[in-house]
């Protein structure tokens, strides 16, 4: 039991003050049920370090939920709103917590799975409040998991009419503190003319003095309600033996208050409330704005902020390209082969096979039946398919993947702003009660208190993290502009550690819609045409899109058991036919030095022709090229022959280091070798084969025609115009 010094007795759980000592276990108090049924089940599973933690950490459970209050978690018409991702056995939630508040909400929701054995994993996203779930159905269900955490007094925010991932989540009592504190500011500054004016011109006493009051009474909502997420704040830290930033916010307020008192009931001034009331004021606006900005930074940006998603929809009969956010319930969409699926739907035409490996970390693919769901994020392995969506616009999961810790380990080095704000507040006081000590030692007081509120103020160290976040924020706005997409700020900090860039040659530095393009061997048969045009249709590599604009004037056929070995070509059976195309390497062709890029075609075994391939470099690559080495170390990591060597040699200089005929993993061999060197290295592909290299190096860089080749390897997406 813990007493204070009124020896009132408080809860051992939440620190809230027990009116009674009747409800008591172990010989500790509790005051309300709640409170104790959790520290119970704390107990009962070992996780009582979360009292070590933080001493009083829970949240006061006063009311319990009744027993049917998440009953309408069992329709599964709510269930598919609110689920994200469902296979076999797992299922994918992510609520929202507005209950946490320190490292022992952190402890306790990542520890939930030893209190619910059907809960798997739990992962925090402390700074938006969330926690994403993963759970086995089979053992749990989605009601039973809420009521856990609602048994631990973290009831998730459940609201149905915004599951889509714009919600706003400002609360309204933030709105109504910044209302208050613009409504005071605003009249106290109307107040103070007399004031700002009284040596041109003569302002009767009493009225002055009346003013000076309004002034004080308007001064107290602000101070006591306005200002109050800052004393909290500062509490908080100052209990947990830290500074944070909003100390000095709160020393100011209260300084300046009390000087204005001062002025207003000894010296009979009018203080300097409306300089109080305005530093509430903009600091307010400038948190608000600063969440703004944060989520602009987080995974709730639109997916709209960094690549445009488009896919084939069906238009009287016809397939046209339509962007995702136009997409409606019913729609009929078709799917090509290792294209990312945007939206959930149900399968209405097709063998799908789809991977999950970016969903769920499972490399096995599932196959779909006709009439099953197919969830946003999942990969169409082989084959053209047919989807009807359900769930139009609903991209929280797919924009989640692309800023998802599991998919992006890469350590960010250089955290000045971080490294700067810890420090500056310690600074900031120093400074300002320092000066305050010169003054008083000199007997003026009145200067020393005027210095420590003015430094407080003007030296605010939240005007750093302002501008920091209003200076990334600002950045990625820019890029955005310009076509290039940021996973988020940390890439930007990443940028200033390269020293070292790598290209891809294929669909990166060269044009992979204008590749020249011609056939060698007899004339094929018109049918043989449409079934190789097609076969290429299916991959999205730069040679196979060429193929099938080649024979772009053949109607397609639907191809079925077909099969893409990454780097080195297709095969498919059709209508009885075996049908190969892909490299020499491909075909165990030994063609030695090749002085041309060649794909191969074979029908039953039987080699029929092949393709040479001329590359077509991008406008200006040169020049970038010239550009770069004078700060970089540059590579070109290509999986081609050596057919572009001599040119590229010739056109870039010796400066640059040229690798040919590597498979993905040479490429990725090649980032971690300049990694042990104790180099940073920026990585630019085509996202195709080079995922893996661009999820080793520092920064990877996708380079894409179609923004709908999304990789959640890449830290940013660069459209191939720019």
């Amino acid at each position: 039991m813990i007493q204070n010094k009124k020896d009132t007795t408080v809860c051992y759980h939440c620190g809230d003050q027990c009116n009674s000592d009747d409800i008591q276990l172990d010989e500790k108090n509790f005051c309300c049920n709640g409170c104790k049924m959790v520290y119970q089940i704390l107990n009962e599973n070992n996780l009582c370090t979360y009292y070590d933690l933080n001493e009083h950490a829970g949240i006061s459970i006063k009311d319990e939920a009744r027993a049917d209050k998440f009953a309408y978690l069992d329709n599964e018409d709510v269930q598919q709103k609110l689920i994200q991702f469902k296979d076999n056995t797992n299922t994918h939630v992510t609520f929202y917590l507005p209950q946490m508040h320190c490292s022992s909400c952190l402890y306790l929701i990542e520890n939930i799975h030893k209190i619910n054995n059907g809960i798997i994993s739990s992962k925090i996203n402390f700074s938006k409040k969330e926690v994403f779930i993963i759970f086995n159905h089979q053992e749990t269900t989605l009601r039973k998991t809420v009521e856990t955490l609602t048994k631990l007094g973290y009831e998730p925010h459940i609201s149905l009419h915004s599951t889509d991932n714009n919600i706003n989540k400002t609360s309204k009592s933030k709105i109504y503190k910044i209302g208050i504190a613009g409504f005071c500011f605003a009249n106290i500054m109307m107040f103070s003319f007399p004031e700002y004016f009284s040596k041109t011109t003569y302002i009767e006493p009493n009225l002055k003095k009346i003013f000076t009051f309004l002034s004080l009474g308007l001064s107290l909502p602000v101070l006591f309600y306005s200002a109050s997420e800052f004393y909290s704040s500062a509490w908080k830290s100052i209990k947990h033996k830290y500074l944070n930033i909003d100390v000095p916010v709160v020393l100011a307020v209260i300084i300046t208050f009390i000087r204005s008192l001062y002025e207003v009931f000894v010296l009979n001034g009018n203080g300097y409330f409306d300089s109080m009331t305005g530093l509430v004021f903009f600091m307010l606006i400038g948190r608000i704005a600063q969440d703004k900005t944060h989520q602009y930074l987080s995974f709730e940006r639109d997916y709209k902020s960094f690549f445009p998603i488009a896919v084939n929809k069906l238009f009287n009969n016809v397939f046209k390209p339509t962007s995702v956010e136009k997409l409606k319930e019913n729609d009929i969409i078709q799917i090509y082969a290792n294209e990312l699926i945007p939206v959930d739907a149900i399968l209405t035409k097709g063998n799908a096979e789809i991977d999950y490996s970016f969903v769920s970390g499972e490399s096995m693919p599932v196959a779909k039946n006709i009439g099953e769901i197919v969830y946003a994020g999942g990969k169409q392995l082989n084959g053209i398919i047919e989807l009807m969506v359900i769930k139009p616009m609903e991209q929280s999961y797919l924009t989640n993947l692309w800023n998802k810790d599991n998919y992006h380990t890469k350590e960010n080095k250089n955290k000045f702003i971080d490294d700067l704000s810890k420090n500056f507040t310690y600074f900031v006081l120093t400074l300002g009660f320092g000066t305050l000590l010169f003054w008083i030692s000199k007997g003026e007081y009145a200067i020393g208190f005027n210095a420590l509120t003015t430094i407080l103020i003007v030296a605010c160290p939240c005007t750093l993290l302002l501008a920091s976040t209003f200076t990334y924020g600002h950045m990625l706005s820019i890029l955005t502009k310009n076509k290039f997409y940021i996973r988020n700020y940390n890439v930007l900090e990443n940028f200033n550690n390269i020293n070292e860039i790598a290209f891809d040659k294929t669909g990166t530095i060269t044009e992979s819609n204008e590749i020249e393009i011609n056939f060698i061997g007899n004339t094929l048969p018109t049918e043989y045409q449409k079934y190789f045009a097609s076969l290429a249709a299916q991959s999205k590599h730069p040679y196979s899109k060429s193929i099938a604009k080649y024979w772009k004037n053949t109607n397609k056929v639907t191809i079925k058991n077909f099969k893409e070995t990454i780097g080195k070509g297709l095969e498919a059976w059709h209508n009885e036919h075996y049908l190969k195309l892909g490299s020499a390497a491909f075909f165990n062709l030994d063609k030695g030095k090749q002085q041309d890029s060649e794909v191969y075609l074979a029908i039953d075994n039987q080699v029929v022709g092949y393709f040479i391939f001329s590359n077509v470099y991008r406008a200006q690559f040169s020049n970038v090229f010239h550009e770069l080495k004078n700060n970089f170390k540059l590579h070109i990591l290509s999986g081609d022959n050596l057919s572009e060597y001599n040119f590229l040699h010739q056109t870039l200089g010796n400066d640059v280091q040229l690798n040919f005929n590597l498979r993905p993993e040479d490429k990725l061999n090649n980032i971690k070798k300049v990694q042990q060197s104790e180099q940073n290295i920026m990585m630019f592909g085509d996202g195709l084969n080079d995922a893996g290299a661009l999820k080793q190096s520092n920064v990877g860089i996708a380079i894409t025609e179609n923004s709908n080749n999304f990789t959640p390897a890449c830290d940013g997406i660069l459209e191939a115009s720019q």
